[in-house]
């Protein structure tokens, strides 16, 4: 049974210019929305509540709705937030087809099959010709698994005044939506100017063979008329099959170039490969919204959809608690973490940091502790920061719960941690390689800065672990029982050096011969995981980045005084 349904349809007609008493003021260029919806039951509500908060007149907007060929409830989603949300709009225009599960010629529900791709072309062509047919100012082709975030972005792709422009869409990989070369067969080539786009080392409107996923067009002008995603209309075309493709060269042909736009962007999930299912989409649906958080996005979800939502079931890792340590004057922080844990369905005990900003001279001499004399930060030559005296207690706190909770391994994390795709099911292969090859080993870092340039001696049957070499970054690591004890044992607190120096140190890996006769006993046994699996959500420089330990108090005004000075105290 197939629905056709038309909600508050009122042919758009002119542009109309009108006029307020205080001067002239032109009304909002007319948008047609169009929407191809399959088995997307788990990205539509996100797609849709990003759809729903955009900031732009709705009674400007007329949406175009097609979905078919379900396994899933797709179309009561759809359904449910149009009966909600369609009347604000200037009109909806819906063709769901409630009874069609698939093609005859698919193998799978991401096969691009002949017969898929023929129908997808006649979609997108009786899509663009229904903007014409309403004379809509411009058309705005998206695709169901698309997150604009930015609630600006429909404004902001207008202003750039393109024929054919497109945000970029960032993935949590190399995928995007554009391609930056085309071989002479029309494919795809990876070309110079695919990372840096893709990255923003340079932001602006990049002209390129291939956009698609979010791509504006102007209608007004007169040369879209030759626009066309099906072969059969060009007069010449000896390219595969393709609506994107055939989209691509129907605009060369006329002149007209594909802008992709870096200083505007949302997200896109990456495509199914041909034998993946739903269960592989959902976690890459898993991916990629940790991702837009770990980005200091909000990812908004309408009331009407949160009943459609569901998280993954909690799992700890196969070890005995998860910790993340964070400031209290940082709720920010612990806000996000929160939303990517319950994302990811990691449970999380949180450790109240050290705040090294509220530390005296009086509070470390009442833990008896002593910066080593002789150091020095290696690279900015200066002492040891009360910033960096908080962090290592912090490190501290959860050593010492490991040891009196008689926990066998523990991960400690910090809060500001970007999350490698599918990092629970590699963790878990860590964890798995660890068992089955019974290795010996204390803490291996999860993520981590490496200081050498040397080989890492790979470990004897392993595909995941390497011998850490000397390491900055405490943002990640996995801890066991024996390496708890040797942490706390060597009393760091009589002899303290920041956190990310004391581990390699312990290794004996730390290239300061002159600081390791503070630290007899080195033989923390230290692995890391290689790639590594998380990575800071900034770097030094970078716009966002916040550091509590650089930036603090430096801890030598408590190192300078004499030992009558101290008990003065």
């Amino acid at each position: 049974m197939k629905l056709i349904v038309f909600f508050v349809c009122v042919t758009l007609i002119s542009s109309t210019v009108f006029f307020e008493v205080s001067g002239e003021n032109l009304k909002k260029p007319r948008i047609l929305i169009t929407i191809l919806v399959r088995n997307k039951a788990h990205t539509l509500p996100y797609f849709l509540s990003c759809l729903e908060q955009l900031i732009y007149p709705k009674e400007r907007i007329h949406l175009w709705i097609s979905s078919d060929n379900n396994l899933d409830n797709s179309i009561q989603i759809l359904t449910l937030w149009l009966n909600n949300e369609g009347r604000k709009y200037h009109g909806v225009e819906v063709n769901f087809d409630l009874e069609s599960s698939g093609f005859e010629d698919e193998k799978g529900i991401a096969h691009w099959s002949a017969q898929r791709i023929f129908h997808v072309i006649n979609l997108r062509e009786k899509a663009l010709n229904a903007g014409r047919n309403i004379w809509a100012d411009f058309i705005w082709m998206l695709d169901a698994d698309v997150f604009l975030t930015n609630p600006h972005i429909l404004n902001e792709l207008i202003s750039k005044n393109e024929t054919i422009v497109a945000p970029l869409l960032k993935s949590n990989g190399l995928y995007s939506n554009f391609w930056a070369g085309m071989t002479d067969n029309l494919y795809y080539l990876r070309t110079e100017m695919y990372k840096p786009i893709l990255f923003r080392e340079t932001v602006g409107c990049f002209k390129v063979p291939m956009i698609h996923s979010a791509v504006l067009i102007d209608l007004r002008k007169h040369v879209s008329d030759n626009l066309t995603y099906d072969p059969k209309n060009l007069k010449q075309y000896n390219g595969p099959t393709d609506d994107i493709i055939t989209f691509a060269v129907s605009a060369n042909n006329s002149d007209l170039p594909l802008f992709i736009c870096n200083d505007i962007y949302g997200y896109i999930m990456v495509p199914l490969e041909k034998e993946e299912t739903i269960t592989e989409d959902l976690q890459k649906l898993t991916n990629i919204k940790t991702e837009i958080l770990s980005d200091n996005n909000n990812l908004p979800l309408s009331t009407h959809l949160k009943q459609f939502v569901q998280h993954p079931t909690q799992d700890k890792l196969q070890v005995d608690e998860v910790y993340m340590i964070n400031l209290f004057r940082r709720p920010e922080k612990r806000y996000r973490m929160d939303k990517i844990f319950k994302e990811l369905g990691i449970p999380v005990r949180t450790i109240n940091a050290i705040d090294g900003s509220a530390l005296t001279p009086a509070d470390l001499k009442m833990m008896r502790m002593e910066i080593m004399p002789e150091y020095v930060d290696p690279y900015h030559k200066r002492p040891m920061t009360m910033g960096e005296v908080g962090c290592f207690l912090s490190h501290y706190i959860a050593w010492n719960k490991m040891v009196e909770n008689n926990f066998t391994n523990i991960i400690v994390l910090e809060d500001d941690v970007r999350f490698e795709p599918f990092f629970i099911q590699k963790v878990n292969y860590i964890l798995k390689e660890l068992e089955d090859l019974q290795l010996e080993w204390d803490l291996i870092y999860l993520g981590r800065k490496r200081l050498t340039n040397n080989t890492e001696p790979c470990i004897n049957g392993s595909t995941y672990l390497v011998q850490a070499s000397y390491s900055y970054w405490t943002i990640g690591y996995i801890l066991s029982a024996s390496g708890a004890k040797k942490l706390i044992d060597a009393m760091p607190l009589k002899r303290l050096i920041p956190v990310d120096e004391y581990l390699p140190m312990l290794s004996d890996v730390h290239p300061r011969d002159d600081w390791k006769m503070h630290y007899p006993n080195r033989n923390l046994i230290m692995l890391s995981a290689n790639p590594l699996l998380i990575y800071p959500i900034h770097y030094i420089g970078e716009e966002g980045y916040v550091s509590d330990t650089e930036n603090s108090t430096l801890a030598c005004e408590y190192k300078a005084m004499d030992e009558s000075e101290r008990e003065d105290l």
